[in-house]
């Protein structure tokens, strides 16, 4: 994410509302307006649904409204008369993110080293396991580590458990790095499009808990990673990135896991990257995604 100073506060406004003319220039005429310079523009027209999506970025210094008045005046004079879902962000907020984890590290050394690099701007209140595993991982890079073990008897307990943890640290989204544990519906429900997971592609066709094994015996000729949005329907929320990479006969299991973790690693921090860049929208279970 772009290094800020208190000069150059970044805002980003995020827009989705039924396509008619002139809604291009109705916002940037509206930031215009107010001294805002317009710094990043992205838009798209799904023409199946008629529906607008806009991402727009503009700096704070030198606009004439504070934060509480674009809200309000956005909302009074352009989002109501077009019909606009919109959100607005503001970038001397760090996001806060945590993280789920099992037993597989893989995803959850890269994230880390991302973090730690200054790569991204985010905060990483605490990592949360129903493994005692991945501890070790945690205090090297001096992040508290939630252990909660989970059963079917004591799974509903453990979740409300987790969420009172996510409201204490004010955590704005979780990212599940080969969490091996499914969400209930009302866990889902709290943190909407805001719960990010990734898994291998083989799914539907190589489900199970060795797709890597049964894959390899169908000859496939391709595997790839999938990050998406968690929704309470099984792997089957907005898709936020993916990837592929080729293989033959000459590749054995082990070199189908490993190239599929690498590939995990990638997409899963391109997933995570959007995110933070406020570069995502959702409309019918569908993702946009702006360049």
């Amino acid at each position: 994410m772009r290094a800020l100073t208190d000069n150059n506060e970044i805002a980003t406004l995020l827009i989705h509302c039924p396509d008619h003319g002139g809604l291009i220039a109705i916002v940037t005429q509206f930031l215009s307006h107010h001294n805002g310079n317009i710094i990043d523009l992205d838009e798209h027209v799904d023409t199946e649904e008629n529906i607008f999506f806009m991402r727009v970025e503009w700096q704070m210094k030198g606009f004439s409204l504070t934060r509480a008045e674009v809200k309000e005046i956005f909302e009074r004079e352009i989002a109501r008369p077009n019909d606009m879902t919109w959100s607005i962000h503001f970038s001397d907020r760090l996001p806060r993110m945590a993280l789920f984890v099992s037993k597989m590290s893989h995803c959850l050394h890269d994230l880390l080293a991302r973090y730690q690099s200054g790569e991204w701007n985010v905060d990483i209140p605490l990592i949360i396991s129903n493994h005692e595993l991945l501890a070790p991982v945690a205090e090297r890079f001096e992040i508290p580590f939630h252990y909660f073990p989970i059963s079917k008897d004591n799974k509903q307990a453990t979740e409300a458990k987790q969420l009172a943890l996510l409201k204490e640290q004010n955590v704005d989204f979780a990212v599940l790095e080969r969490y091996m544990q499914i969400l209930s519906a009302d866990f889902i429900d709290q943190y909407p499009n805001r719960i990010i997971n990734i898994h291998h592609s083989f799914l539907p066709a190589f489900p199970g808990a060795r797709p890597y094994h049964n894959a390899h015996k169908r000859g496939v000729k391709l595997i790839g990673a999938t990050s998406h949005y968690v929704t309470a329907d099984l792997d089957a929320g907005p898709i936020i990135a993916q990837d592929v990479t080729h293989i033959s006969h000459k590749d054995a299991v082990e070199n189908l896991v490993r190239k599929g973790r690498d590939l995990e690693k990638i997409v899963l921090s391109r997933a995570v990257y959007h995110h933070l860049q406020r570069k995502t929208l959702i409309y019918n279970n569908k993702t946009i995604v702006f360049d």
